[in-house]
């Protein structure tokens, strides 16, 4: 096979010489390949995998070259494969974080407990932080690739299948198809034993500057500046694993699901299952039929108003939403009260932004059939306490809803812990595609719903004096479903499990401190939602200006916040206000992009008071 690969005399230009085939650069090529995607779609590709595919077996496959992003780490580490991206995507990363206690995520800012630091903040991987617009521009790995090289690395991309693997009951099948070996240019995960990933430490954080390599956007300019995202609250960025699994499925795997007897369909089939299996894991779900996939969170309370409220909810009824609640978790409820007679009551907040627990009791009573409640409030960031609120209603026979939009990329979430009857969230707010979402609900209580929609995939058996249809979730999957943005959001899946969510909690509320700490000690800026518990969501007003004109003025410096009601109109009215400026922040934000956003907020203020 003739393969052009820079050789060692050519400055790192292609040679077309096959003969001049150089093993150390091609060794030094892949490394540096699989060390720019630190969340690739490969898990633990075999090294034999890779060198028969480039060059029949003429590279030996022993090298113990370590990925550049190993440089990070502070100690020396085991040797790992230069293939071995599952290492590289977990432990590599890691460094030390201060001790995190969940309890005091937002105190009184002038409380000793609050955490917040008056004059130096932590260097993100323990080394000295970089300061100035360095810091800003830190641009993903370049590795200078030919075709034909990136050719074969990227079939190895996929995810295998595993022999034997088990689908979601809705397959009506032992397996999810009928073959039992991978798709062609996949690897055989059974060949080699992979090594297990390593158990994250405690007390370890990560290297930022590291993981924004993994996402190609946060190279962008705005306005000549460098972008700096704090609207992760809107959506979320995307890692080079994520684009490039979905690109891989269409390159390779593109095919309805199910049914259908033929190669690229048991692809599409197992990718698609084996997304679901992930979700099912990630949440802590008991069975994958427990998943259904959807467009996102707004189809998937509509879905649930639409069966379980229209069965279980009437006249005299009563359904209980909080004041925190975005737009999709109320409008859906109304739509419903005012169709069948019930009536809609709403849990009050006190002057922090936290449901009154006490005002909840009172709301709870023998007629109230259902509970739909945010874990995190997408306006102000409040944590709320779905625990006590689920057992609470479920003491009077309410079923309850958790809107988790906002929760699941920044806090661990185990809804069988919860004891949730529903649980929702959508793709994109947690590194994944747009247009896919989530909802989970208890198996018997899903297969006790009626559909909501008709069509292919959902039906047993149709004909035209009945129907049979399929126990869940494909009851509730009528028609061709969003299949490649579903095993997209497996791999974002598996890029946040890689680095941690306990990890990236602890990192997201030291950056949410530090910025508390800055944006307060401005003259005329007010904050809207101070609750004791809170993820790494902030909203403010400064005196003199409108939202707008604080969002433009972030922009031209290439700060993206998001300016307006956020979709969560009542509880801004609470505090008196219509709209509000909201940064909202990620793992991959770093503590010289608040500076940035804090010196051009004190920049405005100090114009408004001359």
């Amino acid at each position: 096979m003739t393969t052009q690969i820079p050789t060692s005399n050519t400055g790192g230009q292609p040679s077309t010489d096959a003969g001049s085939l150089d093993i150390s650069a091609l060794e030094q090529l892949a490394n540096q390949f699989f060390a720019s995607l630190p969340g690739g779609a490969s898990q633990g590709v075999p090294n034999a995998s890779l060198v028969q595919s480039l060059d029949r077996g003429r590279v030996p496959s022993t090298s113990t070259s370590v990925p550049s992003t190993a440089n990070v780490l502070t100690q020396e580490r085991p040797k790992a494969s230069p293939f071995d991206t599952s290492r590289l995507n977990s432990d590599a990363l890691i460094v030390d974080l201060p001790e995190y206690d969940p309890s005091v995520l937002l105190a009184s800012p002038n409380s000793p407990e609050s955490g917040l630091r008056q004059a130096q903040r932590p260097s993100p991987g323990g080394h000295p932080a970089p300061t100035g617009s360095s810091a800003l521009t830190q641009q993903p790995h370049s590795v200078p690739v030919n075709d034909s090289l990136a050719a074969v690395l990227q079939s190895i991309l996929g995810e295998s299948r595993a022999p034997g693997s088990v689908a979601s009951a809705n397959t009506g099948q032992n397996a999810y198809y009928f073959l039992d070996h991978p798709p062609p240019g996949q690897a055989q995960h059974t060949q080699q034993p992979q090594q297990a990933t390593p158990v994250l430490q405690p007390a370890s954080g990560f290297d930022v500057h590291a993981i924004r390599r993994d996402f190609p956007i946060l190279a962008e300019r705005v306005n000549g500046k460098p972008l700096v995202w704090f609207d992760n609250a809107a959506t979320t960025h995307k890692p080079q694993s994520v684009i490039d699994r979905v690109s891989y499925f269409y390159a390779h795997e593109n095919s309805n699901i199910h049914r259908a007897a033929h190669e690229l369909a048991a692809r599409a089939t197992d990718a698609y299952e084996g997304a679901r299996n992930k979700v099912t894991r990630f949440i802590g779900a008991a069975s994958a039929d427990e998943i259904v996939f959807v467009r996102g969170t707004t189809e998937a309370i509509n879905l649930v108003a639409n069966t379980f409220g229209r069965q279980h909810i009437g006249a005299g009824d009563e359904i209980i939403v909080s004041n925190l609640e975005h737009h999709a978790n109320i409008v859906p409820w109304q739509l419903l009260a005012q169709s069948v007679g019930a009536k809609l009551r709403v849990i009050p907040v006190d002057d922090s932004g936290q449901i009154r627990l006490d005002e909840y009791a009172r709301l709870l009573n023998p007629r109230t059939k259902l509970v739909s409640i945010t874990q995190v409030s997408n306006a102000l960031g409040t944590i709320t306490p779905v625990a006590e609120v689920i057992a609470m209603a479920h003491a009077v026979g309410a079923r309850v809803l958790v809107d988790g939009a906002q929760s699941v990329s920044h806090m661990r979430v185990n809804v069988r812990a919860l004891d949730a009857d529903f649980f929702v969230f959508s793709g994109h707010k947690i590194f994944g595609p747009t247009g896919i979402g989530v909802l989970y609900g208890k198996q018997e209580l899903l297969n006790s719903l009626p559909p909501w929609q008709g069509g292919g995939n959902m039906i047993e058996d149709v004909t035209f004096e009945k129907t049979v249809f399929h126990p869940a979730p494909a009851r509730f999957e009528a028609g061709t479903g969003n299949i490649a943005d579903a095993v997209g959001l497996g791999a974002a899946l598996d890029y946040v499990e890689r680095i941690g969510i306990e990890q990236i909690g602890r990192y997201e509320h030291d950056l949410l401190v530090y910025a508390t700490q800055g944006l307060q000690s401005i003259p005329g800026l007010r904050l809207i939602g101070t609750a004791d518990h809170k993820a790494s969501v902030i909203s403010f007003v400064l005196k003199g200006y409108s939202t707008s004109e604080v969002g433009t003025a972030l922009n031209k410096e290439g700060v993206a916040v998001r300016s307006g009601h956020h979709c969560a109109q009542p509880i801004l009215r609470r505090f008196g206000v219509e709209t509000t400026v909201r940064p909202s922040l990620a793992f991959y934000n770093t503590y010289e992009e608040i500076d940035l956003l804090v010196d051009t907020v004190k920049r405005l203020a100090s114009k408004a008071g001359s």
